[in-house]
Parts: structure tokens; C-alpha cells; sequence
């Protein structure tokens, strides 16, 4: 008598044991949704700090062009050159401090905000794990009386 031998299913095996171990997609979506707010957010910091850094040189570049319109100026004596010329190198000394001080404003306002950002979202995340830590423990020992006492 010949015998044979039955091939296991094992994506049967693989379907059953899956759906004994429940999954909670509600905590992924939480997650994901953390992680596209805090993206929009930081994106949000990113880009009003573009554009203020944009405007500042913009008005830089103005101011300086301005500037040296006295510079392109006919002038009667030889001395007066020399004297516009000192009056733009000091003014342009002047305007780069003011400028490279607002630079430094508008990075410390993106440093602070993206930490507090940072801050905020790994509250929000630890939280989130901590519930969905707990949710998939009980659902796990659920399940594992649910096989027990079906045995």
C-alpha cells in the first residue's frame, strides 16, 4: 500500500497564525499622522525662515545699491572721491552688522521652534507608544486565554 504524504499548507499555517496575533493598525495611523504634522510643521519653520532670509537680503542688496549711487556721483574735487568712498566702506561696515545680526535672529527663532517641535512630537510619540504597548499586551493575552481554553 502506498502512502502519501500531504504537503503542508503553510500559507494556510501562515493565515492562522497571523490572525491569532491581532494587529493594531489604529496605533500605525497614529504614528504616521505624528509623523506628517510634525513634518508639516517643520516644513512650515523652514520655509518662513526662507523667506525671511530672502527679504533681508533683498533689502541688503538694496540698501547697498543705494549706497552707492553717491558713489557713482561726479564729483568737483579729487578728495571728495576718497571721502565717498570712506563714508560707503563705513555705512557698508554698518548695514553688514545690522544684516548679519538679523541673520543670526531669524536662525536662533528656527532653532528655537524646531525644538520645541522636536519636544512636542516625542511627547506625542512616547505617549502613543505607550498605549499602543499596552493595547497590543492586552490583545496578546487575549489571545493567548482565547487559545488556551480552546484547547
Amino acid at each position: 500500500m502506498a502512502t502519501t504524504t500531504k504537503t503542508p499548507d503553510l500559507t494556510t499555517m501562515f493565515k492562522d497564525m497571523m490572525g491569532s496575533f491581532p494587529v493594531d493598525t489604529k496605533a500605525m495611523e497614529d504614528a504616521f499622522k505624528t509623523h506628517t504634522t510634525l513634518a508639516e510643521k517643520l516644513s512650515g519653520v523652514s520655509i518662513d525662515a526662507a523667506q525671511k532670509s530672502t527679504d533681508l537680503s533683498a533689502k541688503w542688496a538694496s540698501d547697498t545699491f543705494t549706497k552707492m549711487s553717491a558713489l557713482t556721483k561726479s564729483k568737483s574735487e579729487p578728495a571728495d572721491y576718497a571721502k565717498a568712498m570712506t563714508e560707503f566702506a563705513s555705512a557698508s561696515a554698518e548695514s553688514a552688522a545690522e544684516h548679519m545680526a538679523a541673520f543670526a535672529e531669524i536662525a536662533k527663532k528656527v532653532q528655537t521652534e524646531t525644538m520645541e517641535l522636536m519636544l512636542a512630537a516625542g511627547k506625542d510619540m512616547s505617549e502613543e507608544m505607550t498605549a499602543a504597548a499596552k493595547k497590543a499586551t492586552e490583545d496578546m493575552s487575549s489571545a493567548a486565554k482565547k487559545a488556551a481554553t480552546s484547547k
